[in-house]
């Protein structure tokens, strides 16, 4: 597909509302992710596009610039620009490739397991998530930004995680961590056995690896529904919506 516009990255018209444009662009960056079979520009480019859409800024601002635009193949394997302008216009694409994506994180929401008779303790629960068509909002990945918590990279996503305080202290955000390592600053409202067995509340839980699995929505759990605060209008609110 030839892109000619920042609409095109995202696979949306113009007129998209909202909506269409948020949940193209969560399909979007799933497709692109490197571990999907997508590239780091590809990555970037698309998130860039989002972010651009949902500024308001005018579309004509955005730079399209793509790999293919801006070099070419010498003999010895080498790269260079076309052209000074495009070499210029490509400079952050170019960036790009040599930088490296924050900690990705593949969740999923543990209200599905029920519905497909899959356990929190499968070995091979991301592998089933993966071969079955789950929504979006219930099964994909993110990225997690330097100094952001899970909870703020999910809602940047557009994402509902539960919450309540958002300090540590209840266990409205908790998550169940099957792969890799999360580090809270603080643990007064968890137990070691909780945290033992990969429990993290993902409001103060940021990514020490580089991937990650998890599942969320799992405050209802025995032990964890004890914990949770009665504010459940917090439930599926945005921190941007709060003033």
């Amino acid at each position: 597909m030839v892109v000619s516009s920042v609409y095109d990255i995202l696979g949306i018209s113009p007129s998209a509302d909202e909506e269409t444009i948020l949940q193209a662009y969560r399909t979007r960056i799933k497709e692109v992710h490197p571990d999907h079979g997508g590239s780091l520009t590809e990555f970037k480019r698309v998130r860039r596009a989002y972010e651009h859409i949902d500024s308001g800024a005018p579309a004509s601002e955005f730079n399209i610039a793509t790999e293919a635009d801006y070099t070419t193949t010498t003999q010895s394997g080498d790269t260079e620009p076309t052209s000074t302008s495009a070499s210029s216009s490509s400079s952050v694409d170019e960036a790009d490739e040599t930088d490296t994506l924050g900690p990705t994180v593949e969740y999923l929401d543990y209200e599905i397991l029920a519905d497909y008779g899959w356990k929190l303790t499968d070995p091979d629960l991301f592998a089933k998530a993966d071969a079955v068509d789950l929504d979006i909002d219930t099964h994909g990945i993110f990225v997690v930004e330097p100094r952001e918590s899970l909870l703020e990279a999910a809602e940047r996503y557009g994402f509902s995680w539960p919450y309540a305080c958002r300090g540590g202290a209840c266990a409205n955000c908790a998550i169940a961590v099957i792969d890799g390592v999360v580090e809270m600053s603080v643990s007064t409202i968890l137990t070691d056995g909780m945290v033992n067995r990969g429990i993290r509340l993902s409001c103060i839980g940021q990514p020490v690896s580089n991937d990650l699995q998890v599942v969320f929505n799992i405050e209802q759990l025995p032990g964890l529904k004890e914990l949770r605060l009665p504010a459940e209008q917090f439930g599926n609110t945005h921190s941007n919506d709060l003033s």
